[in-house]
């Protein structure tokens, strides 16, 4: 098992954690160009499978929560003070924004649909705040709503860490209490609050963190349990049930499999851009729950020695999960080239030519963004605020449609 020195409370790299980014970017990456080829209605189970790889956005929720509350759950495990919340802040705007700003400006420039709009637009762009204001980014950058929500969770996630933890060191009962209360707000907020907001018809209100607390709230979950199982301060039976699941990742993926299946189906809501009913958009989010929390307990807990662990930290997956933020945010304006440059049209099929091209050009332009923004930044990260294993930086966002 990969756990950690000192009572659990320092975490070791989790090199399993790198290529979850990769699988979640890449799914979000095959969603959209099966969505924009008209994949989801054209090819039956497998169109509607293609709809629900959109499930990347929970897969990288729950790894910030799990990621970014595991330095405040440990301190408070050892009793001590939690992260500080300047540097915390500051490291996570170099890993963050000035890639982003990049792309963006890129998308702006080069999209045909941009070129109408306005210095408000790009302010509000280049500050991630379209979904606060509208009902989204523009054309290119429609997967940023949720790197908005992500940047809404990483500011709140102090004030919510005291909230949780408090400061008589850690309860495990109250962060399960605190986490229900969260998960709560979710459908608090689907069935009650959002659809009462005055402005709800004009702006993606249901983009907002209160929608995703569920998941964010199951990464700090999976971040508890990974803090008192590296202590060995679990109940026997509890620790030796989350051992027997962690030596058997393939259980988690099938259920995983299985979860996805469910997910295709009515159930869950319709594949295409038509509303879904209350019903549909709590089963989605609680299936996507699931699922992503799955996912990251299999990589998390994985024993460093087994033969799951060793595939998922081998070097070709794990540098797809390094550049996998790139990959998220550059992917559209590529896919929108693509589309122009072949003259493909939208729905009309190609489906395997525009995802191929996509990709292809994706990984490049992503690998060239790593190389000249983010290590550079990153470098500078570890220089003003000390040094970051990969595994305990933040999930890059990921979207649907």
């Amino acid at each position: 098992m990969s756990t950690s020195n000192q009572e659990g409370t320092q975490l070791t790299h989790l090199p399993a954690l790198d290529t979850l980014r990769a699988v979640g970017a890449l799914g979000v990456l095959t969603t959209h160009t099966a969505f924009w080829a008209g994949a989801y209605t054209a090819h039956g189970v497998w169109g509607a499978v293609l709809a629900r790889l959109d499930v990347g956005v929970a897969i990288f929720f729950v790894l910030s929560g799990f990621l970014l509350s595991r330095p405040w759950i440990a301190a408070a495990r050892a009793g001590r003070r939690g992260p500080r919340v300047t540097p915390y802040l500051g490291k996570r705007f170099l890993r963050i924004v000035p890639v982003y700003v990049v792309t963006a400006i890129l998308a702006l420039v080069l999209i045909d649909a941009n070129r109408d709009l306005g210095v408000r637009d790009w302010l509000v762009t280049l500050t991630m705040t379209d979904i606060y204001v509208s009902s989204g980014p523009p054309p290119g950058l429609t997967q940023t709503w949720s790197l908005a929500t992500e940047v809404a969770f990483y500011v709140t996630l102090p004030l919510l860490m005291l909230v949780i933890l408090g400061r008589g060191g850690l309860s495990p009962r109250r962060v399960a209490i605190s986490l229900a209360l969260a998960s709560s707000t979710t459908v608090l907020w689907l069935a009650v609050v959002s659809p009462r907001l005055p402005f709800a018809g004009d702006i993606a209100v249901n983009e907002w963190l209160p929608a995703f607390l569920t998941w964010f709230s199951a990464g700090i979950g999976l971040a508890l349990l990974h803090v008192l199982h590296g202590a060995d301060a679990l109940l026997p039976p509890v620790r030796d049930a989350v051992e027997r699941v962690a030596a058997s990742p393939g259980v988690c993926w099938s259920i995983v499999g299985g979860l996805l299946l469910v997910a295709a189906t009515p159930v869950a809501g319709p594949t295409l851009l038509v509303a879904p009913t209350l019903a549909d958009a709590v089963t989605k989010n609680l299936l996507y729950t699931a699922i992503g929390g799955l996912l990251v307990f299999s990589a998390a807990f994985a024993p460093a020695t087994s033969r799951y662990a060793r595939l998922m930290a081998h070097r070709v997956p794990r540098h797809l999960g390094l550049i996998s933020y790139s990959l998220f945010l550059i992917h559209l304006p590529v896919l929108h080239l693509v589309m122009k440059a072949t003259g493909y049209q939208l729905y009309e099929g190609h489906f395997l030519q525009i995802f191929l091209l996509t990709l292809g050009l994706s990984l490049l332009a992503a690998q060239v963004l790593y190389s000249l923004v983010e290590k550079p930044f990153m470098s500078l990260k570890r220089r003003e605020f000390g040094s970051t294993d990969r595994a305990t930086t933040p999930a890059s966002a990921t979207s649907t449609r």
